[in-house]
């Protein structure tokens, strides 16, 4: 296959930092997708209507003339979120959902949730209104290794919480390993999960083998080949509790090649290649429209684009860097060619 269309697809997980910093994101993230679910975790982190709406506006400028890109937007759980929040949320049709951060999980974590059962109360009238909880799962405890973090946070806290709020809509987002897999399959139908380019195209030797690579350091970290394969099984499987998430968050080099450098990869740049690539090599472009484009819409209740775009089958190599606010930001596969190219929107 030398070429092909498909719906135009959204990202379903998406950091696009602020102010100076959103300049290289947005029109990255704007060319390939119609839409993309936005993170909060900004400093400050974005916590109330008024607030998702003011930074929704600051992604709007950034958003190239001729661009309809929509951004999604989210607010960020605390322990202190009011429930009152939660009907605003419901009743503001550019806000979606609420994160949930384990206190301390990943970068700008740290207002995160310690204890879950604080925010019952916030959880029971997400789950009247219908509005998705958005969970990076991970536990957050010095005597669990952090390989583990995942697997331990479903068996002791997802679960659990999966039972006791039976209606709620829930994306464990970015999952790593064969234990989330098979929870997101064996769950009810409000339990979702979004997985990255990074997490299927790489296990954990890109990361440490031959020397520490710290542009593929991220949060949850890679795991172990028979991960990366449960990955890509349940992504190219069809099964409509998967959908595309690329988890792009960008770092300036001073903030990943330092003393202790922050978790993030940037794949905004080639996001829907990499995940054509990953299809390709198991067999199943025929699969990558309903992952990228169908089930993301159909768990948040959303229409399926109308455009389309297309790629084609074309080696080129990807820019060492990028320019990101002051400095620059090294993304996925730096220097590296790819096999498929994005051509733009089908005519």
């Amino acid at each position: 296959m030398q070429s092909f269309s498909l719906i135009q697809p959204d990202d379903w997980h998406l950091h696009l930092r602020d102010g100076d910093a959103l300049a290289a994101p947005v029109p990255a993230s704007a060319r390939q997708f119609a839409r993309a679910i936005v993170m909060p975790n900004l400093k400050p982190p974005v916590t109330a209507v008024a607030e998702a709406l003011a930074y929704r506006a600051r992604i709007l400028e950034a958003v190239p003339v001729g661009s309809s890109f929509e951004p999604l937007m989210t607010l960020y759980l605390t322990e202190s979120t009011p429930v009152s929040e939660v009907a605003r949320v419901a009743a503001e049709p550019s806000v979606h959902a609420f994160k949930l951060y384990p206190a301390g999980a990943t970068t700008h974590s740290e207002a995160g949730v310690a204890r879950i059962d604080r925010i019952f109360p916030v959880l029971e009238a997400m789950a009247y209104h219908r509005v998705p909880l958005l969970v990076h799962g991970e536990v957050v405890d010095s005597e669990v290794d952090i390989f583990d973090r995942e697997t331990v946070f479903i068996d002791t806290q997802l679960a659990p919480l999966v039972l006791r709020f039976p209606g709620l809509p829930i994306v464990l987002e970015h999952i790593t390993t064969e234990q989330a897999v098979a929870f997101v399959r064996s769950a009810p139908p409000n339990v979702a999960a979004t997985i990255t380019a990074h997490h299927l195209l790489y296990n954990r030797n890109a990361m440490l083998a031959g020397g520490i690579r710290p542009h593929y350091y991220c949060l949850p970290v890679l795991k172990r080949e028979q991960h990366r394969r449960a990955l890509v099984a349940a992504a190219t499987s069809g099964d409509e509790k998967f959908f595309l998430g690329t988890d792009s968050a960008p770092h300036g080099i001073s903030q990943k090649e330092k003393f202790c450098g922050c978790a993030g990869c940037f794949t905004a740049h080639a996001a829907i290649e990499f995940y054509a690539s990953v299809f390709e090599a198991a067999g199943r472009l025929d699969k990558l429209e309903a992952f990228a484009s169908l089930n993301g819409p159909k768990f948040y209740r959303l229409p399926v684009n109308s455009s389309r775009i297309r790629l084609v089958k074309s080696d080129w190599r990807i820019p060492g860097q990028y320019p990101f606010a002051d400095e620059a930001v090294v993304p996925l596969m730096a220097g590296e060619s790819l096999g498929w190219r994005f051509d733009g929107p089908e005519a």
